[in-house]
């Protein structure tokens, strides 16, 4: 069983009055993400009970791809866009995969 996937959930809480605009953004973000050869996977995920929150999950191919997608134009003009949509400072949390195997991605 390979765990070599680095799996980033991405917390994120918006002010609601930006909330259709980050969608959009991330949107974009998240088109453009997942045609990364370094990503397996990337989910925008919103919460049900405060549509306020969401998640991201990003699933890596590799160490060195999560810099690589830091280094993508798409994601500096995601970044920029959605600096001034926080209602507080994004988080991360970094995991190694355990099920589906990594040929399961």
């Amino acid at each position: 069983m390979s765990r070599s996937l680095i799996i980033v959930h991405v917390q994120v809480h918006v002010k609601p009055e930006a909330v259709a605009a980050f969608v959009a953004a991330s949107l974009d973000n998240a088109r453009a993400s997942q045609r990364e050869p370094g990503i397996a996977r990337f989910d925008v995920t919103q919460s049900v009970d405060d549509p306020t929150r969401f998640v991201f999950v990003e699933a890596y191919r590799s160490a060195e791809a999560p810099a690589a997608h830091k280094a993508s134009a798409h994601y500096a003009r995601w970044r920029d866009a959605v600096a001034d949509m926080m209602a507080a400072p994004r988080t991360s949390v970094r995991y190694v995969n355990v099920s589906p195997d990594d040929d399961g991605w």
